[in-house]
């Protein structure tokens, strides 16, 4: 079901929630105990690339629908916030998280954050926050509002999410290692609850970030039919 903005509201809205939905302990505690840990993750994995598909396609057939025209300098901030976006990605990606997926084993947590968890302690899910509010502002299209919008509100309810489960998971031990950082990229470092050196992050990771900046800048034009260029 594609050619209409409802199709892609429909897509994102069931992409969103089952992502919340199967990804809550109770849930998730229930499928696994009858089908198996493997089998449950190939099944969220496989539902996840069927949505992400029809999303893809749903996008690329909605018809425009202009909300309002962004003034140039709103572009030129959406890609002055992309190399931040990739650099997140990229650090949160190499850098071994607590709040991942299966990452919350005690003896990492009791280490304290570290490199990019320092800046913040959900470095992935803000890249992807940060890269759909860099579209939102070059974009004033209904269908990309409801594209990023969607994406930006699950990477930032997702992450929040991930801290409610650690903390039923390790209790004191989660407070104690959050007291340590932030949500909020550089609100711990801001506050003085912890220090961090440039170099901690890893200059690799920031070199790296950067490429691939510059390499989604190079390839839009051919992956999406448009340039990211404001002229």
């Amino acid at each position: 079901m594609t050619g209409s903005v409802l199709a892609l509201a429909v897509a994102m809205l069931l992409f969103v929630g089952s992502h919340l939905l199967l990804s809550s302990p109770g849930v998730r505690g229930l499928l696994v105990g009858r089908i198996g840990e493997r089998a449950f993750r190939a099944a969220y994995s496989g539902l996840s690339l069927a949505l992400l598909v029809w999303i893809a396609f749903a996008y690329g057939d909605a018809p425009i629908v202009d909300l309002w025209l962004p003034p140039i300098g709103l572009k030129h901030l959406s890609l002055l916030i992309m190399p931040f976006a990739c650099i997140f990605l990229v650090a949160g990606l190499s850098t071994p998280n607590p709040s991942a997926i299966g990452g919350g084993r005690p003896e990492i947590v009791a280490e304290g954050p570290v490199g990019i968890l320092k800046v913040t302690r959900h470095p992935v899910m803000w890249g992807f926050a940060l890269w759909a509010l860099a579209h939102l502002l070059a974009n004033g299209d209904l269908a990309s509002l409801v594209l990023f919008g969607g994406i930006g509100a699950l990477a930032l309810v997702g992450a929040r999410a991930q801290d409610a489960k650690k903390r039923l998971m390790l209790g004191d031990l989660w407070d104690e290692y959050t007291r340590k950082t932030s949500f909020v990229p550089f609100a711990a470092l801001l506050r003085m609850r912890v220090r961090l050196a440039p170099s901690e992050i890893g200059w690799w990771r920031v070199v790296a970030g950067i490429a691939v900046y510059a390499l989604l800048l190079w390839l839009h034009p051919w992956l999406f039919g448009v340039s990211p260029l404001p002229l």
